[in-house]
């Protein structure tokens, strides 16, 4: 079983900084996740230095500790996970990062981990997706943001951190369906940068209407929509209202709390969550590091969903095996 090093016999501040303190490896033997960065921010179209997302992260990471009181779980009772490094990307060049992303994210899924993949600019997601299809064809997405991503380009250029799904639509490979968009806000250049989303399949819910439904309604509206299917969470720290997140590169006001925030992946415990991403965290604007703070946590939350699957799975092998005896 690999878990954290134990802060409370070695101190934080030494050694090299990994998420959560886990050892550092490429290894896909024995694990339930890995967490690995994806440092690429030239498909961003205003402020850039989300490359810098990933090591920011790991950096307040190390405060985070294995018992959730939250969710009443001490995460590595029932789970094994690893810091397995960066993708190589090729900056400038979003293609080939591409083939790099399915190329490593290729063996982690084909044993059946489950990624958390940090960014690095919302461009990263379709290279995510990608290596995704190759394992389960085409998933269903919850993606938490205030933009809704899918303008067909930017400057003329297909590829950026505002295309990445409407580029998986036309790829084939979202169960568009069963996918749904939370948290869309902010000014816009016309009505259709809401509605060409939902043109293309997805379930909108704007902040406005967040707002006026509630959390409750909220989760159970992405609960009905992505069913059983083997699902995709994607999740822009700009989601949040930038006074909780301000280290990001186009924020919006009027987003959730932290608190809030945190709750949104805690609800999504019970659906078939098969990979994460969280995008945009840019450290040069995180004042005093809240950003990187919250950034950790819903990683941290994201990683307890996995160890509530798999103590789920094993209370009922224990009592499958007790009727079997």
């Amino acid at each position: 079983m690999y878990q954290p090093k134990d802060s409370t016999k070695s101190p934080r501040f030494c050694g090299v900084r990994t998420f959560m303190r886990l050892e550092q490896i490429k290894t896909t033997d024995k694990i339930d996740f890995v967490v690995l960065g994806v440092p690429f921010d030239t498909a961003a179209s205003n402020r850039t230095g989300q490359r810098y997302g990933p090591q920011h992260i790991r950096n307040f990471s190390v405060l985070l500790r294995p018992y959730n009181p939250d969710m009443d779980i001490n995460i590595f009772d029932y789970c094994s996970g690893v810091d397995y490094g960066d993708v190589d990307v090729v900056p400038g060049n979003i293609h080939r990062t591409y083939d790099n992303m399915v190329s490593e994210l290729s063996p982690i899924l084909d044993k059946e981990i489950t990624p958390i993949i940090m960014g690095g600019d919302h461009s990263i997601s379709l290279g995510n997706l990608r290596a995704f299809y190759k394992k389960y064809g085409p998933v269903a997405l919850v993606h938490f943001d205030s933009h809704g991503d899918t303008w067909d380009n930017y400057y003329g250029e297909k590829y950026m951190h505002g295309t990445p799904f409407r580029r998986a639509v036309e790829e084939g490979l979202l169960d568009v369906e069963h996918s749904i968009q939370v948290g869309i806000r902010g000014p816009l250049y016309s009505p259709d940068d809401i509605e060409d989303a939902r043109k293309l399949g997805f379930e909108v819910i704007t902040m406005k209407e967040v707002r006026e439904i509630g959390f409750t309604e909220v989760m159970r509206r992405i609960r009905r929509r992505v069913g059983d299917r083997p699902v995709f969470v994607s999740y822009d720290v700009d989601f949040v209202d930038p006074a909780y997140a301000p280290g990001t590169g186009t924020p919006e006001v009027g987003g959730p709390t932290s608190f809030e925030a945190l709750e949104y992946v805690r609800g999504l415990d019970g659906l078939d969550v098969v990979g994460f991403d969280l995008v945009e965290v840019l450290p040069t604007y995180d004042s005093g590091e809240i950003t990187a703070v919250l950034a950790s946590s819903l990683i941290y939350e994201m990683i307890t969903l996995i160890a509530l699957k798999k103590k789920r799975l094993q209370s009922m092998e224990k009592t499958v095996s007790s009727f079997s005896d």
